[in-house]
């Protein structure tokens, strides 16, 4: 199946086109619009049968020309769509190795990214146009074993059998692992060569064993074990191993976020995928990203560049509100590697040696007369597990007679004091405490109620609920029904009794739930959709819902947050997807709710806080992973740009390292 956006101009005459180009750039000026609508519906071999017909007609050549004629980004993007493909790679090439620098980024894309075939042909184009031998340039330009490694994918030689042997996968990801994770130091010459020789469909499967006995994905090892550019290009090429479409689409997204565009990267792109895989990017970019790669170019670029570039993505996803195999093919990947054991850890370890006196007694001092010494609380509070820190405040009580939470709320202050009293609080007592507040007063917190009832194990709702009792002698459950309404107010009661199965999937009974939540026409009633979503979404066990989530995508080619989204809304929607979320994959959900605490301007030091608190002794480690994955940023970087002084300090203790 044909999954570029620009095909063959049907009733093509390249004599016609040619002369339609002359008389755009006759005279005064230019028919930029002419030119853009004409070479952007042409393909690839039809514009270099118009060059030809343009020389025979003209004595001319039609890229001089529109060199000559257009300007800037445009003229860059249009000359790009003149060249053949492996011409246009080796321009590329040579212009990122040229002068002084390299482009390490432009070289790491093409030849991570490009097969066998187009490899070869790439090599036989830099020798026509430049006479020159492109391993020598490369060679000449780089070092290390970033070199080697782009010596290997230069040779075009990666196997391509399908045919694939078991015990080949299992010793490929066992050598990965010995060269790297078991290793002092690390072996770079396996890592090149595997990844650098074995078919795609060979290293699909050596990525999914390895994520089963290493317990964490390929990816992550790559970056505590490699550095530079040789991390990124090993990075690229398993990314582009896994889906060449995500791999794209998440460069596209690169290119154009925040502030500024790489317009080189986005025209590299745009004109090196059209004709191959523009439609698999742009539902990937839909789904990964939450808006068209339509919208966004038509938002970050202007003029006849972006009608160019919008030619040349060939439609909006945002209007067609689709989901397409490939987006699904992405989606169903994301849940087979969330259903590989991982084991979960914290950053906060019982203190060594623990003195709960010696604690004590450093805590009063550092309160005690003129002044308070910040960072001899911090030292204490932060380094020391949550059950630790409860045997703090009886010996505390029971050497001064006097309360601990009631003296650092008279000594500190903020954000810091937030943070230092909620550590001090049993888990179960400060989600209660988030949740009261999220209710009392005017109006509701419904993004808290969400992230802490979709995302506690029953035992942890059982002890909130018994923690709210003891707190504000009222039902966690009866708060809930007073503050909110309908379906929203039906999931959260059902999620706050704590009933939720805990047994292993059942596959037949997977197979019912998907239908039942894929047979929903148009034509049911919303009570009747919100209802199917709550019976299933809300009590069968994690593992069950990963393979109903699975099960889904098979039947409907839809991911089934996809389906909330587009089917559902408000708070129903969005407490139904923090569930999804959860199950899917718990630290990249609070990942993602960590990152959008600090980007942008300002900071939401509630959730900051609140998160870092509740995940330090469960999951906080494995929230830095994901985060960085997520983001290609650590926690702790952001931690530090984006907070201040003491606070700071704690936050940075709690993260527990930089990634």
């Amino acid at each position: 199946v044909y999954r570029g956006s620009v095909k063959d101009f049907q009733g093509f005459d390249a004599n016609q086109d040619a002369e339609a180009l002359y008389n755009a750039m006759k005279g005064f000026g230019s028919d930029k619009e002419a030119i853009l609508d004409l070479i952007t519906s042409r393909s690839n071999k039809q514009r270099v049968e118009i060059c030809q017909a343009y020389k025979s007609l003209y004595g001319k050549d039609l890229i001089a020309d529109l060199k000559y004629e257009l300007t800037g980004k445009f003229e860059r993007l249009i000359v790009s769509l003149m060249r053949p493909p492996a011409y246009g790679d080796a321009k590329e090439i040579k212009d990122a190795i040229s002068g002084v620098g390299t482009d390490e980024k432009c070289l790491i894309e093409i030849l991570a990214s490009r097969t066998n075939q187009e490899i070869h042909d790439l090599v036989a184009a830099y020798k026509d146009a430049y006479e020159r031998d492109l391993e020598a340039d490369i060679v000449g330009d780089t070092s290390g074993h970033f070199k080697k490694m782009l010596v290997v994918l230069l040779q075009g030689a990666r196997e391509e059998d399908d045919v694939v042997s078991e015990d080949l996968v299992q010793q490929d990801a066992k050598d990965l692992l010995e060269a790297g994770e078991l290793k002092w130091g690390t072996d770079e010459a396996q890592f090149i060569y595997i990844l650098g020789r074995r078919s795609r469909q060979h290293l699909r499967l050596v990525f999914d064993e390895y994520l089963k006995i290493a317990g964490k994905p390929i990816e992550r090892s790559i970056r505590g074990e490699l550095s530079g550019d040789f991390e990124k290009l090993m990075l690229a090429v398993v990314k582009c191993i896994r889906s060449k479409a995500e791999y794209f689409a998440e460069r596209l997204y690169k290119a154009m976020k925040g502030l500024g565009t790489r317009d080189n990267t986005l025209i590299r792109i745009m004109v090196s995928r059209s004709e191959i895989d523009m439609l698999d990017i742009r539902e990937v970019f839909r789904t990964k990203y939450e808006k068209s790669l339509y919208n966004m170019i038509k938002e970050d670029t202007s003029g006849e560049y972006k009608k160019a570039l919008l030619k040349l993505c060939g439609g909006d996803d945002d209007a067609a509100g689709e989901f397409f195999p490939e987006a699904a093919q992405v989606a169903y990947r994301m849940w087979e590697l969330s259903a590989v054991k991982v084991e979960l850890r914290g950053t906060v370890q019982p203190a060594g040696d623990f003195n709960d006196d010696g604690d004590a007694q450093v805590l009063r001092k550092a309160m005690k007369g003129l002044g308070t010494d910040e960072g001899a609380i911090i030292e204490v509070v932060t380094k020391r597990s949550n059950a630790q820190r409860q045997q703090i405040l009886k010996a505390y009580k029971a050497h001064y007679g006097r309360d601990l939470m009631a003296d650092l709320k008279s000594e500190l202050s903020g954000s810091l004091a937030k943070l230092i009293l909620g550590l001090m609080l049993t888990p179960a007592q400060y989600d209660a405490k988030q949740l009261r507040k999220a209710v009392e007063g005017a109006g509701t917190d419904e993004s808290v109620l969400i992230e802490i009832m979709a995302t506690r194990n029953n035992r942890e709702i059982r002890a909130i609920n018994e923690a709210y009792q003891e707190a504000y002698h009222k039902s966690l459950e009866d708060d809930l029904s007073s503050d909110t309404s309908g379906h929203f107010k039906r999931i959260l009661v059902s999620l706050a009794l704590g009933n939720r199965d805990e047994g292993p999937e059942n596959l037949t009974q997977a197979h019912e739930d998907a239908k039942k939540l894929a047979d929903v026409s148009s034509n049911d009633s919303s009570d009747s959709l919100e209802t199917r979503f709550l019976s299933i979404l809300c009590t069968r066990s994690y593992p069950h819902l990963r393979r109903v989530f699975q099960e889904f995508i098979k039947m409907t080619n839809h991911d089934v947050e996809h389906a909330i989204k587009k089917r559902m809304s408000g708070d129903v929607r969005d407490a139904f997807v923090a569930i999804v979320r959860s199950v899917k994959n718990k630290p990249a959900f609070f990942a993602d709710k960590l990152y959008k605490s600090m980007k942008g301007a300002g900071t939401d030091e509630r959730t900051l806080t609140r998160i870092m608190i509740s995940r330090s002794e469960i999951d906080l480690f494995n929230i830095r992973g994901e985060f960085i994955d997520l983001f290609d940023k650590s926690l702790h970087h952001m931690i530090e740009k984006d907070t201040s002084g003491d606070y700071r300090k704690a936050l940075l203790v709690l993260c527990g390292g930089e990634d």
